[in-house]
């Protein structure tokens, strides 16, 4: 048994490989970031060779950086951007177009025309997800219909589709492993999370052959071994988990009605419901958390577009910074935003409201408004809508949550973890480890190989950093998220025509 484990962490900018130890510490950290390739406005692509050479390049160079061999290394963890399309050429293992990512809205048309054919709610009732270009589903088929004999490639079983994981356990087992977990499925529109299996009726509404689909496996099982591309030895690959459910598991929200919030670019908040999907009926989305051991968990998820990057506004946008970290000095100088709130649509409004056509709204300005009353509008923003999404979650799930579990670059600031604590009326609550991503998938690799013996063992090593309880008065508290609201429906009011 190898004393380590390898986590490859896949995202959307850059990829990464972490080493970690028997008690969850980091040994060793590399990252590398690669292309974003914008062909037209609204779609986003990666080249998936770079995403596969900038992963095995990284995973190498961890290795070296640890001062240890492939020996060493017990099992490889898989964690990846989720819904993000790639298609290949089984034969010869080329892609037949670059990746189209998650961001990608090409396929938005497509989706209402469905949405207008009354497809919605069948999709819904079997993936648990929303009708929108986001999931790949509708990737898969653009790619089918757009680039020359596709379709009658796939038609005679020569191609094959992977989200990022299946594309990096195919070339780290030299093609030999053409699969996806659970979580990766459940994120495809295709797959039915009922009877956990890919489903027929939606292949063929999308017209997608099953010849071309990764076989689904647990999130923590030996499901083959890397080749000598890596290092000498033959490593068992033995975990794989989308992003956010790796977050989550990393978070050791094993239990019904834990919950986690990534405070990231955007912002995502995901709620273990246990062993039953529930059905949203607030715009949240029901998906597969992990299957470990035969036994399914889910979740609920609620999406945040704009989180952190209000603050890269601050400071691209507006200048009022230099670098984002020093936006938590500048929103202290100053006891509140005085009236200030921003709503940061830029991109539309995520969940609960789901309005595309939003932008970006301030409110409440007046002549004494300065630069750090907007810097504490812009962090109040992230814990507002933070705050919609959980009573959305609470709704829904119709159990308690008493405390929010937090991770993400932005949990730094203290000044918002307080805010957020004070709004929501919860305890926040920030590990001393806040790589919970890696960590998760790191986590179901060592269950697979017995690195670690049980789920209760390793829930032992989550630790805390910091604490922060409601400061609040609940009037108050109570007072600025009315006022919010009043701001949320100013913003949606100019979606409106005149």
């Amino acid at each position: 048994m190898g004393k380590y484990i390898l986590s490859l962490d896949q995202g959307t900018t850059s990829s990464r490989a972490i080493i970690f130890d028997h008690d969850g510490s980091i040994k060793a950290v590399a990252q590398k970031e690669f292309k974003q390739i914008f062909p037209q406005p609204g779609w986003v692509e990666h080249d998936a060779m770079e995403i596969w050479t900038s992963q095995a390049s990284v995973a190498a160079e961890v290795i070296l950086k640890a001062r240890i061999t492939g020996q060493d290394i017990a099992a490889i963890g898989i964690t990846n951007q989720r819904e993000t399309t790639i298609v290949w050429d089984k034969k010869t293992g080329k892609p037949i177009h670059n990746a189209i990512v998650w961001q990608d809205r090409r396929t938005a048309s497509y989706c209402d025309e469905l949405i207008k054919q009354g497809k919605e709610q069948l999709i819904k009732d079997k993936t648990g997800l929303r009708l929108d270009a986001y999931f790949s589903g509708t990737k898969i088929k653009w790619l089918l219909d757009n680039i020359p004999d596709a379709r009658k490639k796939a038609e005679n079983g020569e191609l094959a589709f992977g989200t990022v994981d299946s594309w990096l356990a195919w070339n780290f087992s030299n093609g030999k492993l053409h699969i996806t977990d659970v979580s990766n499925a459940s994120r495809t529109l295709l797959f039915n999370i009922h009877n956990m299996q890919w489903d027929e009726e939606l292949l063929s509404l999308f017209d997608i052959p099953a010849s071309m689909l990764p076989e689904v496996k647990q999130s923590s099982e030996v499901y083959g071994y890397s080749e000598a591309n890596l290092t000498p030895y033959r490593i068992p690959i033995a975990g794989i988990a989308g992003d956010q459910q790796a977050a989550l598991f990393g978070q050791l929200c094993t239990q019904p009605g834990m919950i986690k919030n990534t405070y990231g670019t955007g912002c995502f908040m995901v709620l273990n419901t246990g062993d039953k999907p529930i059905p949203s009926k607030n715009n949240l989305l029901t998906t597969v958390a992990w299957q470990i051991n035969g036994k399914t968990s889910y979740a609920l998820e609620g999406s945040i577009f704009i989180g952190g990057a209000v603050v890269q506004w601050l400071r691209d946008g507006l200048g009022i910074i230099r670098h984002s970290a020093d936006v938590e000095k500048l929103a202290a100088t100053v006891p509140h935003s005085d009236g200030v709130y921003l709503v940061p649509a830029f991109a539309g409004l995520g969940a609960p409201y789901w309005n595309q056509h939003a932008r970006g709204t301030m409110v409440g300005l007046t002549r004494g408004s300065s630069a750090a009353h907007i810097a504490r509008a812009a962090l109040d923003s992230i814990a507002f809508q933070t705050m919609d999404v959980l009573k959305a979650m609470e709704a829904d799930a119709g159990m308690p949550i008493s405390e929010i579990r937090v991770d993400g670059g932005a949990t730094k600031n203290n000044l918002l973890m307080q805010f957020q604590a004070d709004i929501t009326h919860l305890r926040v609550v920030r590990p001393v480890i806040t790589e919970t991503t890696a960590l998760g998938a790191a986590y179901l690799a060592g269950l697979a190989v017995g690195y670690w013996d049980s789920i209760e063992t390793i829930a032992k090593q989550w630790q805390i950093d910091a604490t922060f309880d409601a400061a609040m008065e609940p009037a108050e508290s109570k007072r600025l998220c009315g006022e919010w609201k009043r701001a949320i429906r100013a913003a949606q009011a100019w979606t409106e025509e005149i």
